[in-house]
């Protein structure tokens, strides 16, 4: 029988679902199932310790900041939300630091380095130490400052075994969560292709 998470606890199901659900026929990419699998991703982050809190305190800011907004314009997808703020004017946009377009592009170089570390975990004999750097290094690390860079890389180096991060999935055994994870990393990746082209035909990607 499949492995029920406790109550608030992480499930990889529960993002695999929402990740999902996230892409339309149409090709974009839907807010509610993609902050859902973000909310996920926070817990699996939380659930790790104090190595990952840098990073899991600002998605959380950032989900926040999205659902307000959400909440206030109705935006359905991804597109909707750039298309209305790129519609104020390219100059307004980049001026502005709490803009919806400036918070996607933030989660969105974070999902990527999950993304990474993830796929890598599907390896029995990979290291979590070097994993998490080597994703982190091809995501994440130019876009922080060198203390944070420094601080992320020696935090790393306590992260604790492979078997660890497969247990805090709560799907069975480390074969399940492998399995599942090599269903939810399509999903994931599908998003991040997406969500990398359309900012990237508006050139949006070096947002400040």
């Amino acid at each position: 029988a499949a492995a029920v998470a406790a109550p608030g606890a992480f499930s990889l199901r529960e993002v695999l679902d929402a990740f999902r659900r996230c892409v339309t026929e149409q090709r974009e990419v839907l807010l509610e199932p993609y902050l859902s699998g973000w909310r996920g991703l926070i817990r699996f982050l939380q659930s790790l310790g104090a190595v990952f809190s840098f990073i899991s305190k600002d998605a959380s800011a950032k989900v926040a900041l999205l659902e307000d907004l959400c909440g206030q314009h109705g935006f359905v997808s991804v597109q909707a939300l750039v298309r209305q703020e790129l519609a104020a004017g390219r100059a307004a946009l980049r001026a502005r630091c709490d803009s919806g377009s400036r918070t996607v592009l933030r989660l969105h170089r974070a999902l990527r380095w999950l993304q990474l570390f993830l796929q890598g975990l599907r390896s029995p004999d990979s290291r979590t130490s070097v994993l998490c750097t080597d994703a982190y290094n091809a995501s994440l690390a130019e876009h922080h400052p060198w203390l944070i860079r420094k601080a992320a890389t020696v935090a790393f180096c306590a992260l604790p075994p492979r078997d660890a991060f497969l247990e805090v999935m709560n799907v069975g055994p480390p074969e399940e969560a492998v399995a599942v994870l090599g269903e939810a990393i399509p999903y994931i990746s599908d998003v991040y292709s997406i969500t990398q082209e359309l900012f990237e035909r508006h050139s949006l990607l070096d947002l400040p």
